[in-house]
């Protein structure tokens, strides 16, 4: 039986402020280049494979190990390198918030849930500050894993930034 503390069942925030403008920062939520430039943490990258934004709209993209320590972690955890990863997307207001419902079934031997996570935008004159808001899971141990992973996937959201300017020079 699964027992959380209440601290395991809150939600957690992630706060950044990035030299950006929203438009900006919303391209790397809601387009495939900008998903595909930032989503995962360190370590591992995604292919999207559909990106519907609307409300109802799926999301689906394969999260993969690329470093070889992780592809070696995943192995040993019991765990392919490569999953498919779904969600749906349940609420959009343009350049403000977005509301993603992931399904989680890559764990093994846990059956299948719902993760919800949420975006919102605050310009602050020419920074903007970003509002990442996730569900716990169903255990504190992958509540853990996935508070470690958003960590690290947000430290590349100035490098994805600085690349898709390099781009449009």
């Amino acid at each position: 039986m699964l027992i959380q503390t209440e601290a395991a069942a809150a939600s957690i925030k992630f706060e950044r402020s990035y030299e950006a403008s929203v438009e900006e920062l919303w391209e790397l939520w809601t387009t495939k280049e900008g998903f595909e430039a930032w989503w995962g943490p360190e370590g591992f990258r995604v292919e999207v494979r559909n990106l519907d934004l609307k409300v109802g709209g799926q999301l689906f993209y394969d999260m993969i190990a690329s470093a070889p320590e992780h592809i070696e972690a995943m192995r040993q955890a019991g765990m392919p390198a490569a999953h498919e990863t779904r969600g749906t997307i349940t609420e959009i207001v343009l350049h403000e918030r977005l509301v993603i419902n992931h399904i989680i079934d890559f764990i093994p031997g846990v059956e299948s849930y719902e993760n919800r996570m949420s975006v919102e935008f605050f310009p602050e004159g020419a920074m903007v500050r970003m509002v990442v808001t996730v569900a716990p899971h169903k255990d504190p141990y992958w509540t853990k894993q996935a508070s470690a992973g958003m960590k690290s996937q947000l430290t590349k959201v100035p490098g994805a930034l600085n690349h898709r300017r390099a781009g449009r020079a």
